[in-house]
């Protein structure tokens, strides 16, 4: 039901404000900041998106929770399709979410009504047999093999051509 309403009211509100910021600097001002408003939240949108997906990836790397991170992305996701979309309104909410104390705001309330049933990250951590070898213990993780050195160009014409290889 609240998006039904969300879906009405929103762009009433914006033909409003369209009509009233119109009225009030002229038609060619207005569109002037529409324009500006996208090419500025754009260029704030990727700023901040690179340093989420930084932080991401530091997260993944660190094997932390990326929950936050990924809230954080979503949010300036969100506050980019904002931004582009013409109208105050959905301008002035967009440049909120791009605000890091608004996100971890919005973060923050949204984390006391969301429930997680189970997280995990990264492998589990069981006893694995040491499996000998003359070289010394190899984990169940390694594979041995044989390999041949190729150089580019030159096919060994022992085998027939690989799907991994350039033919």
């Amino acid at each position: 039901m609240w998006l039904l309403v969300a879906f009405l009211s929103i762009p009433l509100i914006e033909i409003a404000l369209f009509i009233q910021v119109g009225g009030f600097i002229g038609l060619w001002p207005t569109l002037g900041i529409v324009v500006l408003t996208a090419i500025l939240g754009t260029w704030l949108v990727r700023s901040q998106g690179a340093q989420a997906m930084a932080n991401l990836r530091s997260s993944f790397s660190e094997l932390r929770d990326p929950t936050e991170p990924l809230a954080h992305g979503a949010m300036i996701l969100v506050s980019g399709v904002l931004l582009l979309t013409p109208g105050f309104f959905t301008d002035a909410v967009g440049f909120a979410l791009l605000a890091p104390p608004i996100r971890q705001a919005v973060y923050e309330w949204a984390r006391k009504r969301v429930t997680v049933q189970q997280f995990e990250m990264g492998s589990q951590q069981r006893h694995r047999p040491q499996h000998h070898h003359p070289r010394g213990p190899i984990d169940g993780d390694v594979v041995e093999g044989e390999y041949t050195e190729v150089k580019p160009g030159k096919r060994p014409t022992h085998q027939p051509p690989s799907g991994w290889t350039k033919h």
